[in-house]
C-alpha cells in the first residue's frame, strides 16, 4: 500500500502532516469530521482547552489526539497496540516537542483497566470496525470520565448509549457515523442504582499507574 499523509486542521500544530502506516484497522479520521467534532467541543468548553485532560484509545495515527494537543490540551494520552503506528505516534511527538503527549502501548481495555484514579474530560473512541469493540467497553468508559466528561464515538452504524449518557451532537460522513455524548455521574444506571463516584473525579497524574513513552 502507498503511503501517504494527513494533516492536523486546527491550532497550532495546524498543517502537520501525520504519516498513515499500513496497519490492518487503521482508519484515520478525515479532515472535515475531525473539525466537525472539534467544533463541537470548542462549543462545550467554551474554546478553553488549557486545563483539559483526553484520553485518545485507538490513537492510530494519532489524528483525533494531535488535534486535541494542537489547541491546547494540558494532557493528551494516547493508547495504540499496533507495532508501526506505535513509533510513528512516537517520532512525530518528538518531532513536534509535544511534552503534553503520552504515548502507551497496549489493548484499550486493558488500558483502561489499569488508569487508576485518572479522570479525562474528552476520551476519543474510535475503534477499527466490524470488531465490537464498544460492548467490551461501556462499563469502564464512565471509571475514567470527569463528571460531565465528554466521549467521541466513530462507528459504522448510529450508537445508542447507555443511559448515563446523553448524546449532544451526532453525524455522518460517509459510512462513518460519528457522536458526541456526556457522561452524567448522578444518572442512574438501568439497574436503577447509582454509579459511584469518587470525591474528586480529577486525578493529579493520569500516568500514575501506566507505564508510558
Amino acid at each position: 500500500m502507498k503511503k501517504h499523509n494527513i494533516r492536523i486542521v486546527g491550532g497550532d500544530y495546524r498543517r502537520t502532516p501525520i504519516p498513515v502506516v499500513d496497519a490492518e484497522g487503521l482508519r484515520p479520521t478525515p479532515d472535515r469530521v475531525r473539525e466537525t467534532l472539534y467544533n463541537w467541543v470548542h462549543h462545550f468548553w467554551s474554546g478553553d482547552f488549557s486545563d483539559k485532560r483526553v484520553l485518545d484509545l485507538f490513537a492510530g495515527t494519532g489524528a483525533l489526539g494531535f488535534e486535541a494537543a494542537s489547541r491546547g490540551a494540558a494532557h493528551v494520552q494516547m493508547v495504540e497496540s499496533n507495532p508501526a503506528a506505535l513509533a510513528a505516534l512516537r517520532a512525530l511527538r518528538n518531532k513536534l516537542g509535544a511534552l503534553q503527549v503520552r504515548i502507551h502501548g497496549g489493548n484499550a481495555a486493558m488500558v483502561l483497566e489499569r488508569l487508576g484514579e485518572a479522570r479525562f474530560d474528552l476520551v476519543l473512541v474510535d475503534p477499527p470496525f466490524g470488531k465490537d469493540w464498544l460492548t467490551s467497553l461501556w462499563d469502564k468508559l464512565p471509571q475514567v470520565l470527569t463528571e460531565e466528561g465528554l466521549l467521541y464515538i466513530e462507528a459504522e452504524h448510529p450508537i445508542e448509549p447507555p443511559s448515563q449518557f446523553a448524546t449532544l451532537r451526532s453525524s455522518k460522513a460517509g459510512h462513518v457515523h460519528f457522536q458526541l455524548l456526556r457522561f452524567a455521574a448522578t444518572q442512574k444506571n438501568d439497574n436503577n442504582h447509582p454509579i459511584p463516584s469518587t470525591p474528586d473525579r480529577r486525578a493529579p497524574d493520569a500516568t500514575s499507574t501506566v507505564k508510558n513513552a
